[in-house]
């Protein structure tokens, strides 16, 4: 078993009831459901601002493409697809 901590969060009487009935219908703990949420939560904002660490040192590093490039590089991905009569 993992090692876990405690703690303790507020939560409006609505979101906790449904939890609850969470809970229950998925014969899980409210515990280990709010601990679910939690950690799909930071690793989904985690992975945005990593994403835009990353794209900030791209724009520092001059790896950019311009607008207008990657418009035409689109038009040319559609016009491919659909056999060059886009």
């Amino acid at each position: 078993m993992t090692a876990s901590t405690t703690m303790t969060i507020r939560l409006d009487p609505q979101l906790k009831a449904k939890l609850g009935r969470l809970a229950n219908g998925t014969r899980r703990s409210r515990s280990f459901l709010a601990a679910e949420a939690v950690e799909a939560y930071v690793d989904r904002e985690l992975a945005i601002i990593e994403g835009i660490e990353r794209g900030l040192a791209d724009v520092e590093a001059g790896r950019t493409v311009s607008h207008e490039d990657a418009m035409a590089s689109v038009r040319q991905a559609i016009e491919d697809a659909a056999g060059g009569t886009a």
